[in-house]
């Protein structure tokens, strides 16, 4: 027996990093998938990947800005597998770069609109249906920048700091729904977006190198760190935990000499990992 089975779910930022991992996770497991993402090319691979492993997947095209784009994929996941179990807020943005008082408005807005409101509207629209059948679990992924600024971009470690406090917040209201809110603080993690601004050296074996360096525990965080966690709090196992701040950072918070410092670094706008600009 797996640890979803009969579960259905829907990730954001499915298509690459973390969320990917978080997919073939849960297929692994026995969830039903829908990988919810701007980039339709990597949402395909891992539908693939996931029918490879033998489990169901399908990817629905999304915009965590947009409503009525979050809103589909909740209504994806009913009209695909019949229910909703669980909503995972995990698409993300590096978003605006550099000191503060260069940062354009417009460039605030947009990290907030795919940091904070995505998670806001997945959370909106998940509710009613995991209310409808039973309660469920919420995950939404922030960063150890939401809890230490220092290890984000100004935007971005305010948007992750929001994103916190919503899940407690939300946790508070939704219990009596048998509903879970919890939220994963990841540290540096080696994904596309993570990496995907420089810094950390162009082979593979330079940049787990570089990585590693980063925090107490030697070695480059990865996506399946977060997608063990994320399960964890998927599955049954977690049923008495809500509105807990699940750190996964290989010790980096508790060794703050290593914080990646990125408020003051870089200029402009980091948008998504396949579409860099």
């Amino acid at each position: 027996m797996g640890r979803l089975d009969n579960k259905v779910a829907v990730i954001t930022g499915g298509a690459s990093g973390m969320g990917r991992a978080i997919g073939n996770r849960f297929v692994r497991e026995g969830a039903a998938v829908v990988l919810a993402d701007l980039n339709e090319k990597g949402g395909v691979e891992v539908v693939a990947e996931c029918a490879a492993a033998g489990g169901k997947a399908v990817f629905q095209q999304a915009d965590v800005a947009s409503e009525s784009e979050v809103k589909n994929a909740v209504a994806r996941a009913v009209k695909e597998f019949g229910r909703l179990d669980i909503m995972v807020n995990n698409a993300g943005v590096g978003g605006a770069m550099g000191r503060l008082e260069n940062v354009s408005v417009e460039d605030w807005d947009r990290t907030q609109a795919v940091l904070l409101r995505g998670v806001f509207l997945g959370m909106k629209h998940a509710i009613p249906e995991l209310r409808r059948f039973g309660g469920g679990s919420i995950i939404s992924t922030a960063s150890i920048a939401g809890i230490s600024g220092d290890f984000g971009p100004h935007p971005y470690s305010a948007a992750k700091a929001g994103v916190i406090n919503l899940t407690r917040s939300a946790a508070a209201e939704l219990a009596i729904d048998r509903i879970r809110v919890n939220v994963i603080c990841p540290g540096g993690i080696k994904t596309p977006m993570f990496i995907g601004g420089g810094g950390f050296g162009h082979d593979d074996a330079t940049i787990e190198a570089t990585m590693a360096k980063l925090q107490p525990i030697r070695r480059a965080g990865r996506a399946e760190d977060i997608a063990a966690m994320a399960l964890f709090l998927a599955s049954d196992e977690s049923e008495w935990i809500t509105g807990a701040v699940m750190v996964v950072d290989g010790g980096a918070l508790v060794a703050h000499r290593n914080a990646i410092s990125a408020a003051a670094t870089g200029s402009g706008y980091a948008g998504p990992s396949f579409q860099r600009r």
